[in-house]
């Protein structure tokens, strides 16, 4: 019996000699949605302060908007405190938003902002959650918006690398 099992269980295994094809179906262009090419999903948020801020009011005024997903955890850490040093000072003209999808309310967001030390960015409180689901997103998930509401980007931050170089080659 566990040889039957085991001979069927290879049949079942992963393709060891991928091609390296993407297989994923071509995005629509002119649709809304979370990945790159989408019309990016409008939304209003407050922020930590709370004042509202929406998507497409702060496209008019702003090269793109990244955002970034956070959980106050230390990656997320690692990755705030690396894109507000390195990433941020070289794209005056694109904002910024970390948004935070845990706390539930803007009181607790506003309270792990301070205590984590990022009073001085704008942190978006998603209190149900949304706009996470509208992008797709999770921990780290870092999302640019051009300002023509194309996504962009939708990805993890890993490096910051990819975020640059997408930041680069804005239209």
């Amino acid at each position: 019996m566990a040889a039957v099992l085991a001979v069927s269980g290879c049949e079942m295994a992963d393709d060891l000699a991928p091609d390296g094809s993407d297989r994923r179906p071509d995005v629509e262009q002119g649709v809304i949605g979370p990945y790159v090419g989408h019309i990016a999903p409008d939304f209003t948020l407050q922020d930590t302060l709370y004042t509202g801020v929406t998507l497409s009011a702060e496209l008019a005024n702003a090269d793109a908007v990244v955002l970034y997903f956070t959980m106050w955890c230390p990656i997320c850490d690692s990755h705030m405190s690396h894109m507000r040093s390195t990433v941020i000072p070289q794209y005056p003209e694109v904002t910024f938003w970390f948004v935070d999808y845990v706390s539930g309310s803007v009181e607790v967001a506003r309270a792990a902002q301070v205590s984590s030390g990022y009073a001085d960015v704008t942190v978006l409180v998603d209190t149900d959650q949304n706009v996470l689901d509208d992008y797709v997103a999770t921990m780290g998930t870092t999302v640019v918006v051009d300002r023509n509401g194309v996504v962009q980007m939708n990805e993890d931050y890993k490096d910051g690398t990819r975020l640059q170089s997408v930041l680069e080659a804005l239209p």
